[in-house]
């Protein structure tokens, strides 16, 4: 409450001493404690009667009910905190899907990565199978027959000389 040490209670305590006299400081202290004690039972019959007051315009009953109204579990949150701790990296029975679990939160977070990598890898692999599979089976269909590759002039079958001298 104060911010008094031990060293500032002496010099008080001196100068009490020194102004008051050894005789009168006894009484001086038995005044001060007595003083201390009527403010700390007036503050705490201001408290109560704040108290009282309160309880007669009915605050306990606002405050009862505001604390109801912003339970987690009135309003469904406790679910949401529940799916804070969800590792979507378990199945629902709780078994680890791969690897044991991360230890620290880099970890997991690089974990997490690694598995959407994976999965974004295995969408791209199956998305690039279905476009070839109907790409090439419908290819001899809309195309015209294939030439014979034999019956193109030979020029069109060699590459181009390389010019050495530049190299």
């Amino acid at each position: 409450m104060l911010d008094i040490g031990w060293m500032e209670l002496m010099v008080v305590g001196i100068v009490a001493l020194i102004v008051v006299g050894p005789k009168d400081l006894p009484k001086m202290f038995r005044t001060l404690g007595q003083m201390t004690a009527k403010a700390r039972g007036m503050a705490r019959e201001f408290q109560r009667a704040m108290d009282d007051a309160a309880d007669s315009t009915g605050m306990k009953d606002v405050a009862r009910d505001l604390r109801r109204a912003t339970d987690p579990q009135g309003m469904g949150l406790d679910e949401i905190n529940k799916l804070r701790n969800w590792d979507p990296l378990k199945d629902p029975k709780g078994k680890a899907v791969k690897a044991a679990a991360p230890t620290t939160q880099e970890d997991e977070d690089e974990a997490a990565l690694d598995m959407v990598a994976a999965e974004m890898e295995a969408l791209r692999k199956s998305r690039a199978s279905k476009t070839d599979a109907p790409a090439s089976a419908s290819a001899p269909a809309s195309q015209e027959p294939a030439q014979d590759v034999s019956a193109a002039p030979p020029a069109a079958q060699t590459q181009p000389p390389v010019d050495k001298g530049h190299a």
